[in-house]
């Protein structure tokens, strides 16, 4: 699929229903009205206004993962459960619960019986379950203990584990951004944490209902739900050829979950993990981590070089970093890892906060060449990964609820001084204090400099909910590829920066950004009203340096909690062929507030902004300084004919049928009416409407005899090629529509549309079409009406 016209709908879904949004009525459709989803009707029912926020398909952007996550807003709820959302953009500084929650939206229980009810839909058994959530504090701070109750198909099967012992921290009494732990000092923030547990007794079935019910047992005064991860988890994989378990050295597995800290009488198994990992490394062998909990009790770090040490799977092999708290001896990771190989066991540690007396210790210090981090399943700890050297890769990690930064590739980790083609690739990354993700490159740091740094590789990873700190922050180095990512919910700051890190920082002189997603990001830190993409320096707060040829091209940001696009000063920047949806403020603006633009240059080309709110601008340059050379733009080109997202969707590839052409009535499009109902996707309104296909947030309706629609495509070579038009209607309408070019040929002939059994019924049919190679218009003509169109798929024939 395209990444450029995929938005129909996947990505529109994210959109909270925003209650400051203005509606515009529209005629009623007769016997069109397509039915809601079950979840959705539920919790509309309730005074649920959120909208699922759904993912692209990773082929679009993002990380594929082993699991399926479920929003709680999504669910049923029952009992008088209900949904809180963001709805409008913050005036406060401080967090809220749902400012820092994926979706900016969760389920509150706060009585006996009340639940959230979601059906297994995965088309596998689930076995293992993690969700996100939140309980009270204490009233004096450092957290309770609590459960809540697991039930599928009705019938009770277990109690979850739950803690606030590491969440929660105020920022009253000038303490803005600190760990703060006393909650007298008010202005709380840090409120989600994540809990896991296999199922007891046989998995969750394909299609069964599972529900999270608060309980009489359940003591908590509150419960709120985020979203849950399912799994259908491997059987624990089998101890490798050629290595040594940690075992063998003394290292005692302990089957006492954890919750929040160390089981009781927990064994330290440190100093036997240490000595295998000599073992290992003087033979040439791997070092294994077998199924259970493994203490590191105190503040040592285990030291690996040039070894594999690798686990069962995250969900049985653990390391768990036990600190005695308030801890006063500096900490180092709890794995110092030069040119290793860390793979597939989960780290997590009694941390308290990011603070070296609270426990903040990392998880993987690694520099050298080469070195791997792939399978990892990291919590707790002040930073998953702080990594500098070359060659290296991060893949396949699974970062959650972390004090500071997920995945901090840099110049400056362990004995590191430079940073060159460096790798993070498909990771999850929800929850972190600081920056998901970084390229983090220092010139100098007192006496030591540094070598800026280059070819740093950041593609289809998925960033969620930053509580604190970028979804992905760019500072400084060249050759950067950050591409095809998803970055949703930022509480506080940018979802993307793109510039370079105070005054110790190198200048950031080349980096390529493109096809990424931002949804529902940005944030008013500090008071600033932050934008969801920042190109130039000062977004790390610091106006200084030098920040050029930053490529920043075919990026969709949706819904941000405030400016899309924020410009600071920064010269030759290329911003072309983006798409913007829906923003809470304004599309693209040089010199926003609190980032100050006197001087600098940038081309604006072939961008797209819709959705906008009254009074608010496409585009606007405060600054006299920078020269701004926009062109081909959507609010330039209102009337122009142009592809729906600024660039032709490609062939082969997919044509979401909503996204047809731009330019208005009797240029992109040709109606007998307007009833479309979906304006928060295209103003225009038309024949839009909720879908509820899969994969579909909107499909084009309100079919009639005469009506047509244009849509640009790129041919990418001459030939034949089989179309899939996925439609759906209630009866059959022979002579549905054909598909024609601008020059009148009919490329298809009548295709008739076969009775699906409703509007939102599904089916495909197919067709085979000559097209000529090149930038083409195809022109979707409606013979008869009746019908419902999801998208067009092109493929060689």
């Amino acid at each position: 699929m395209n990444r450029r016209t995929f938005i129909l709908g996947v990505v529109v879904a994210l959109l909270a229903v925003a209650a400051w949004t203005a509606t515009r009525a529209q005629p009623a459709r007769a016997q069109q009205a397509p039915p809601a989803s079950p979840a959705f009707t539920a919790a509309q029912a309730q005074g649920n206004p959120y909208q699922p926020p759904g993912t692209p398909p990773p082929s679009v952007a993002g990380a594929t993962t082993p699991f399926t996550t479920y929003q709680a807003p999504e669910g049923v709820l029952g009992g008088g459960a209900s949904v809180v959302s963001l709805t409008s953009p913050p005036t406060s500084q401080y967090d809220s619960p749902q400012g820092e929650a994926s979706g900016h939206a969760y389920v509150r229980l706060t009585g006996v019986g009340q639940y959230v009810q979601w059906t297994n839909r995965t088309g596998k058994t689930v076995n293992f379950i993690n969700v996100r959530a939140s309980i009270p504090d204490s009233s004096t701070g450092g957290g309770i203990t609590a459960t809540l109750d697991l039930y599928v198909n009705g019938v009770f099967r277990q109690a979850l584990n739950m803690n606030s012992r590491q969440s929660w921290q105020y920022e009253g009494n000038g303490n803005y951004s600190g760990s703060d732990q006393n909650p007298a000092d008010g202005g709380p923030r840090d409120f989600w944490d994540e809990f896991h547990a296999f199922i007891s007794g046989s998995p969750i079935p394909a299609g069964a209902t599972f529900s999270l019910k608060e309980d009489s047992s359940n003591t908590a005064s509150f419960y709120w739900i985020n979203s849950i991860d399912l799994w259908h988890a491997p059987k624990p994989a089998a101890q490798p050829a050629n290595s040594i378990s940690v075992t063998s050295c003394g290292a005692v597995a302990d089957s006492t979950p954890t919750n929040g800290t160390a089981a009781p009488g927990a064994q330290d198994s440190t100093s036997a993990i240490q000595n295998c990992v000599n073992q290992a490394q003087s033979q040439g062998k791997v070092l294994w981590i077998p199924p259970g909990t493994f203490y590191l009790i105190g503040t040592s770090s285990i030291v690996v070089s040039n070894i594999t040490v690798e686990g069962a799977g995250y969900w049985y092999s653990e390391v768990y970093r036990d600190v005695p708290l308030p801890n006063n001896t500096p900490l180092g990771s709890a794995f110092q890892c030069y040119s290793c190989h860390l793979e597939d066991f989960h780290i997590d540690s009694d941390a308290m906060s990011r603070a070296e007396a609270d426990g903040g210790g990392g998880a993987e210090d690694t520099t050298g060449t080469n070195w791997l981090i792939k399978g990892l399943w990291v919590q707790h700890v002040e930073s998953s990964l702080w990594a500098s050297g070359s060659g290296g890769t991060a893949e396949d990690n699974f970062f959650t609820a972390i004090w500071a930064d997920g995945c901090n590739l840099n110049n400056v980790a362990l004995t590191g001084t430079s940073g060159a083609n460096l790798t993070a690739t498909n990771n999850f990354i929800r929850g972190t204090g600081d920056d998901a993700m970084a390229i983090n490159s220092v010139a100098n740091n007192g006496s030591q400099t540094y070598t800026a740094m280059t070819n740093i590789t950041m593609t289809h990873n998925t960033l969620i909910a930053p509580w604190s700190g970028k979804g992905i922050g760019i500072y400084g180095g060249s050759g950067h590829h950050v591409a095809d990512n998803y970055i949703a919910d930022t509480a506080r700051y940018i979802g993307l920066g793109v510039g370079r890190f105070g005054v110790n920082g190198s200048d950031m002189t080349g980096a390529t950004v493109s096809g990424n997603v931002i949804v529902r990001s940005g944030g008013n830190g500090y008071g600033q009203g932050q934008p969801a993409l920042q190109i130039g320096n000062g977004g790390d707060g610091q106006g200084v340096g030098t920040v050029t040829n930053a490529t920043v091209t075919d990026n969709t940001i949706i819904g941000s909690v405030y400016d899309s696009v924020g410009f600071s000063t920064g010269t030759n920047t290329n911003l072309a062929n983006n798409t913007i949806i829906n923003p809470w403020r304004n599309g693209i603006v040089i010199s926003p507030p609190f980032y100050p633009a006197p001087s600098g240059n940038a081309t604006i080309t072939g961008d797209y902004v819709s959705g906008l709110h009254s009074g608010m601008s496409a585009f606007s340059n405060d600054s006299s300084g920078f020269s701004a050379s926009p062109s081909d733009n959507s609010w330039q080109n209102s009337s122009a004919e142009g592809p729906y997202s600024g660039s032709a969707a490609a062939v082969p590839g997919t044509v979401q049928a909503v996204n047809y052409d731009r330019g208005g009535q009797g240029v992109a499009y040709n109606v007998t009416s307007v009833n479309g109902t979906a304006n928060s996707y295209r103003s225009d309104g038309v024949d839009i409407e909720a879908c509820t296909d899969t994969g579909c947030g909107y499909d084009l309706g309100w079919t009639s005899q005469g009506q047509w629609f244009r849509y640009t495509v790129k041919v990418a070579k001459a030939g034949l090629y089989t179309v899939s038009f996925r439609v759906a209607a209630p009866s059959r309408v022979p002579d549905a529509f054909h598909l024609a070019n601008t020059s009148g040929e009919d490329l298809t002939g009548s295709l008739s549309v076969p009775a699906t059994g409703g509007f939102q019924t599904w089916t495909t049919i197919t067709h085979t079409v000559r097209l000529a190679a090149g930038q083409r218009t195809i022109i979707v003509s409606q013979d008869n009406g009746g019908w419902n169109i999801h998208y067009m798929s092109f493929a060689s024939a």
